[in-house]
């Protein structure tokens, strides 16, 4: 049964926190009032106007005062976010909080330049406000008209069928107690352990003074467990995690009894790992998650903010050679269920498979609204935004290679001496040059052709487009990261996903011990 409350009350009461457990918001379905509505994955754009508590002509009029000082377009970037974490650890629920974020973002554009303002008092007077201050940017006795409001209809990259709403944590805990426990009972060397599972929902409503309605539905859920081992004196530490925007459906037995598996295997390899010689040696990548360093070393210098500032290293590459032909780069919104997959990004623009790097060949950057029209191209989608306090940059969303044509084991054997790298940490890259530094917290040694002993506590330095230029060999097993990945920007976070094939790197400098 449905229970419907004011919508101010709900946000007072929605995300208070009380020791040793947490009150949870168990009717959120209540705060929509649209009629014959069951759940949040049938409502229409008038139950996100109902959410919200606004109509259509009271956008519209917020969107004129952000026009009245001539500016030359406006946005509303209305969000309701809900998010929920709860951590066990040493057979203990010791954290559980929830939190409630309600407001609306508005935006001006003027020439070059951006007035940005928020409120999270969604009534008419003080967005209208919220406007003035944004429309400051702009000082023209021209007026932009408001174009009438005309639905946009999304895809649905993140289909689900059950809200995070409808799960209590009572229903939630038996995640965190069967991870907990099966990680103890994979191998007795492990002393301690720690799993968290996060859930979070945003309520999205859009509107711009080109006319663009549009509403959607955010999910994201994230379980990830870490443990510590003791053998002989030593002790190890790792962990393993899954991320994207699933429901309760993905936390079946065997993804759980999977994360736990991966937790602890990755902890006691540990104990038999070393520390390869010093210098610059051929890498190799790993299917996955080394994708990492394809975000942060060459996707960022791929941002068009940085380019259109001549910031990168990329800001003169527009049809120009940067890569093997068989390298081709691609940013995507639309893939199923991972974390960067967007069904509009936060300009109300439309998501697709965005080329990069085609075929060895530099074909385009990431862009937003702002970088679009500098560019005279049209936008990728890639407008992204923390929250409605936040404007929105040029983002990455999920950033992965294509597949080659060599095979995994053809790499490897094709290196006498050098690292597979598996997994990485605490990288640190300059986005202009791209100088990159990561740590590789897992993977192996490559002798004559064969991976022998893991290795660990190994940097490896490098630049990021020079690392581009020396990939010599691309397999065709590409993988998606299934991390819990949040990319960081300009003081922003938004989820992000990477992948990649088994990539060889002709050389890259390696911090391991001296010869």
């Amino acid at each position: 049964m449905n229970k419907e409350f004011n919508r101010r009350d709900f946000l007072k009461t929605g995300g208070i926190a009380v020791a040793g457990g947490i009150l949870l918001p168990s009717m959120l379905t209540g705060c929509f009032s649209g009629p014959g509505a069951t759940s949040p994955l049938s409502y229409q754009l008038n139950d996100y106007l109902n959410h919200f508590g606004v109509t259509q002509k009271m956008i519209m009029d917020v969107i004129a005062e952000g026009l009245s000082r001539g500016g030359d377009y406006c946005d509303l970037y209305f969000q309701h976010n809900i998010s929920n974490t709860v951590a066990l650890e040493d057979n203990m629920v010791n954290r559980a909080f929830s939190n409630v974020s309600f407001g609306v973002g508005i935006r001006v554009i003027s020439g070059e330049q951006t007035g940005y303002s928020f409120t999270e008092d969604i009534t008419l007077n003080s967005m209208k406000s919220a406007a003035r201050t944004a429309a400051n940017i702009a000082s023209s006795s021209a007026h932009m008209k408001v174009m009438p409001l005309a639905e946009k209809q999304l895809p649905n990259y993140y289909k689900i069928n059950t809200p995070w709403e409808e799960v209590s944590i009572n229903d939630k805990i038996p995640f965190l107690q069967y991870t907990n426990d099966k990680v103890f009972s994979l191998n007795p060397a492990i002393v301690k352990t720690n799993v968290s599972f996060s859930d979070q929902t945003s309520y999205i409503l859009f509107a711009n003074s080109k006319g663009i309605i549009a509403c959607d539905y955010q999910p994201m859920s994230s379980l990830n467990t870490s443990c510590v081992a003791e053998k002989n004196g030593q002790r190890e530490q790792n962990g393993f995690g899954s991320s994207g925007r699933n429901d309760v459906s993905f936390f079946d037995q065997a993804n759980l009894d999977r994360i736990a598996k991966e937790a602890v295997e990755s902890t006691m390899i540990l104990f038999e790992a070393v520390a390869p010689r010093a210098g610059e040696m051929p890498v190799v990548l790993a299917a996955g998650s080394s994708g990492i360093l394809l975000h942060e070393a060459i996707g960022h210098g791929m941002e068009a903010d940085f380019n259109r500032r001549n910031e990168s290293i990329f800001s003169d590459k527009i049809g120009k050679k940067v890569a093997e032909s068989f390298v081709s780069i691609v940013d995507d919104g639309t893939t199923l269920n991972n974390r960067g997959a967007i069904n509009m990004d936060d300009e109300g623009n439309d998501v697709k498979q965005t080329y990069m790097v085609e075929d060895g060949i530099l074909t385009s950057y990431l862009h937003d609204r702002i970088s679009a029209k500098h560019y005279g191209v049209e936008p990728t989608g890639n407008g992204r935004r923390e929250s409605f306090r936040h404007m929105p940059l040029p983002r990455m969303r999920n950033t992965y290679m294509l597949n080659g044509p060599h095979k995994r084991e053809e790499i490897i054997e094709s290196v006498k001496y050098g690292i597979f790298a598996e997994s990485f940490t605490n990288g640190q890259v300059r986005i202009g040059p791209g100088d990159f530094t990561f740590y590789v917290k897992q993977g192996y040694l490559i002798e004559n052709g064969r991976m022998t002993r893991p290795i660990k506590d190994v940097n490896i330095i490098g630049n990021g487009p020079r690392v581009l230029q020396d990939i010599v060999m691309v397999a065709d097993d590409i993988e998606m990261s299934e991390g819990g990945w949040t990319c960081g920007k300009g003081g922003q976070g938004v989820p992000a996903s990477m992948g990649q094939p088994t990539v060889k790197v002709s050389k890259i400098t390696v911090g391991g011990v001296n010869a």
